[in-house]
């Protein structure tokens, strides 16, 4: 494709070492597709004729068509767009030559990895939305079901089973919305931006940009040709996605353990030990956690590779494809993995319960309770942490203190105390938007309903 400047031939070594095609033609489907579009804009600049025009993207069909279910093999090819040109030369002859007028590879780059994050980003949020189903439908399931909430890991206060599903819930949701945001950035056409200054033929970029389905042309030619921010953005917003799943792996990992035995883990996710005939290990879940640190990785590289270009493309940019690709794919299987385990898990409702009923976890409704009859909560916080102190000498809980122990810390406790103690009380004490108390999960429930229903719509609309 340069040949002509040079007199020597490359170093072996490095030429096989600067080559991108073995990691690039990942992206060929959409190298065709872009050249495509080029082709209809030479034309419409009188480039290329109807007659050239049509053989020009037949033949670009029929390359994808070959090609589509296998890994092409080209020891001469330097890149994917050096593999497509060879290809639609071979085809087409001199008129194949014609397609490369007014672009650069520069340019074209940028527009291929464009489509692929735009790409990625449809695929990984038609995933989140499956795994945001899953915890709904999960959520459903559960109905009345309590468990504790935990603050540093000590009991905090009990919950609706629901409640606990519903807060990865909005994690998640809030993932594919920054997935929904950065597809808005990422979605301007670059092609018609050349080497750096602009395409040296008169081309009307909004053919090139409509048909690929952009909002827009890219506003200036040397940021479009250098900018990588809509990779940086994307595996960023995943990394963020990693770092969900990897704490929602992290907590079921615990209470899978024998100290917790909040969940059952499925069979379908998890292995044995080659050592330990008993072991039932979550796998599955660790492999999560774990891969969240390798998506991370592909984004502190990418950072570190771009951090110190100049202005315009430099080849140092060729090293951000290979941690954009490992990220895509590990952030995807991720979800959809997170999502089989989720169908399956069984959830030990009885067991939950019962954590429910230990560790003075009722302790701030008792003191709401005195807030209620007018006790300073200052004050009411002091009432309660005597109580719960008495009880630890005593061996109970708040509800196993008469009602003349609890008035030797307050004249405010009446007979009604012990009701307001118990765990359905608890639970609805915590009226309040985004509360536990069973009326506000019901909402929260049918918000949620309506969230998926209105991302399913924002799917068909980009599909």
């Amino acid at each position: 494709m340069w040949s002509g400047r040079f007199r020597q031939p490359l170093d072996p070594r490095f030429e096989e070492w600067q080559r991108s095609f073995p990691f690039d033609q990942k992206l060929l489907r959409f190298e065709l597709a872009a050249s495509r579009a080029h082709a209809k804009a030479l034309a419409a600049a009188g480039v290329l004729s109807d007659d050239e025009l049509k053989q020009v993207v037949g033949a670009l069909i029929a390359i994808g068509k070959d090609f589509a279910d296998a890994n092409p093999q080209d020891d001469e090819a330097e890149d994917v767009h050096h593999f497509v040109e060879k290809q639609l030369v071979a085809r087409t002859g001199e008129v194949g030559k014609k397609l490369h007028s007014g672009r650069s590879r520069n340019e074209q780059i940028a527009t291929d990895l464009r489509l692929f994050v735009r790409e990625s980003i449809d695929e990984l949020r038609a995933a989140i939305r499956e795994f945001l189903e899953v915890l709904v439908a999960r959520a459903e399931e559960s109905k009345s079901a309590v468990m504790p909430a935990y603050t540093h890991l000590q009991r905090a206060e009990p919950v609706l089973v629901a409640h606990w599903l519903l807060a990865y819930f909005e994690m998640f949701r809030r993932d594919a919305e920054r997935l929904l945001d950065c597809r808005r950035r990422a979605n301007e056409c670059p092609l018609g931006s050349g080497a750096i200054a602009g395409a040296p033929l008169t081309l009307d970029r909004k053919i090139a940009s409509r048909e690929l389905g952009f909002d827009r042309p890219t506003a200036n030619s040397m940021d479009a040709t250098s900018d990588r921010d809509f990779i940086l953005e994307f595996v960023n917003t995943v990394s963020i996605l990693g770092v969900h799943l990897s704490r929602w792996a992290e907590e079921l990992i615990l209470f899978a353990t024998q100290e917790y035995r909040f969940i059952r883990l499925p069979e379908a996710y998890s292995t044995g030990s080659s050592a330990m005939p008993q072991k039932q290990n979550p796998d599955a879940l660790e492999l999560i956690r774990g891969k969240a640190g390798r998506i991370i990785g592909s984004q502190v590289a990418l950072l570190t590779i771009v951090k110190g270009l100049p202005l315009a493309y430099n080849k140092d940019m060729q090293e951000t494809q290979e941690p954009l690709f490992d990220a895509a794919a590990t952030s995807s299987m991720c979800v959809e993995i997170a999502t089989g385990f989720m169908k399956l898990v069984e959830f030990d409702h009885a067991r939950m319960k019962q954590a429910c009923e230990s560790g003075f976890m009722d302790a701030l409704a008792a003191a709401t309770y005195l807030v209620h009859r007018g006790v300073p909560f200052r004050q009411a916080h002091e009432v309660v942490a005597g109580a719960v102190q008495k009880c630890v000498e005593k061996g109970c809980e708040l509800s196993g203190l008469s009602l003349s122990e609890l008035r030797e810390f307050s004249a405010a406790f009446g007979p009604d105390i012990y009701q307001h103690l118990k765990i359905e009380a608890v639970l609805a004490c915590h009226d309040v938007a985004g509360g536990t108390a069973p009326r506000q999960v019901e909402r929260a429930l049918r918000a949620a309903r309506e969230q998926l229903a209105a991302m399913q719509e924002a799917h068909a609309a980009h599909a």
